[in-house]
């Protein structure tokens, strides 16, 4: 059984909040899932047990809590194959309890972001994800200091205010 990654750890202690910020176009290009929905596969959202997984019990547990669980994503437009098929599947995050926006990447020009995906835990704790240029996941950083906790904070609160809800975002 793999190990806790320090971010499962995290969610695990988390009280109050989890915000997710994503904004490539693109990750890890080789995970199977992405693999079999190019080939074609589509889940079936009646027959839950053919795609619940850990992650997404963690996220339900974490959410039945009573922590807020938001993510945003950012995208280009048109969008990506890769963004096309986390749309689909998105109806898991929904399931386990996240909330989910998503925002054109044009309409964040003004808009103060950081260079990387990252979640921030209860407002104090950042895990930012560094990326290859392929989407290939390198490693997480931590960070607790106060300037980028608030600039992180922020831009996710901004984007989050200009993002549409999953259900009503339609792919361009």
């Amino acid at each position: 059984m793999p190990a806790e990654t320090p971010l499962e750890d995290l969610l695990r202690s988390c009280t109050h909040s989890a915000l997710h910020l994503e904004m490539r176009d693109g990750y890890m290009r080789d995970d199977p899932l992405f693999l079999r929905w190019l080939d074609g596969h589509r889940d079936d959202p009646a027959d839950r047990s053919s795609w619940w997984s850990p992650w997404l019990q963690l996220i339900h547990e974490t959410t039945a809590r009573g922590v807020e669980v938001r993510r945003a994503r950012v995208v280009s437009e048109p969008v990506s194959e890769y963004i096309r098929f986390e749309h689909e599947i998105t109806f898991r995050n929904i399931a386990s309890g996240e909330q989910v926006r998503w925002l054109p990447r044009q309409q964040t020009t003004d808009l103060a972001l950081p260079g990387n995906d990252f979640w921030l835990i209860d407002g104090q704790l950042l895990v930012f994800h560094h990326f290859s240029g392929e989407g290939d996941f390198v490693d997480d950083e931590i960070s607790t200091d106060p300037q980028t906790v608030k600039l992180s904070h922020s831009a996710f609160e901004a984007v989050w205010e200009r993002a549409v809800p999953h259900e009503d975002f339609q792919l361009h």
